[in-house]
């Protein structure tokens, strides 16, 4: 590499400051996009999460109101046991 080359800035220092500048402004506004997209992507996770959730619940609810042990007198719940496990001992 020759001298002149070596000892030369790339830009003049008094230009130079601005090009920095613009380079940090700009990756700051892409890290906080990068923040902001992925707020909004864990509030729809949360949501479906929630509804989700709540889907499992009902399903549940349902599926003990017409068990066919749901109507067991004993309160024991062995025969509702039986038919989820699929055990007849």
């Amino acid at each position: 590499m020759s001298p002149v080359l070596a000892s030369a800035p790339a830009l003049p220092l008094g230009h130079a400051g601005k090009f920095v500048a613009a380079a940090y402004i700009v990756f700051v506004v892409l890290i906080l996009s990068y923040v902001a997209i992925m707020a909004v992507r864990a509030q729809r996770m949360e949501r479906d999460l929630d509804q989700l959730q709540r889907d499992v619940e009902a399903a549940r609810a349902h599926a003990d109101r017409f068990s066919p042990g749901a109507e067991a007198a004993d309160g024991s719940g062995s025969t509702g046991d039986q038919a989820r496990s699929g055990s007849l001992l």
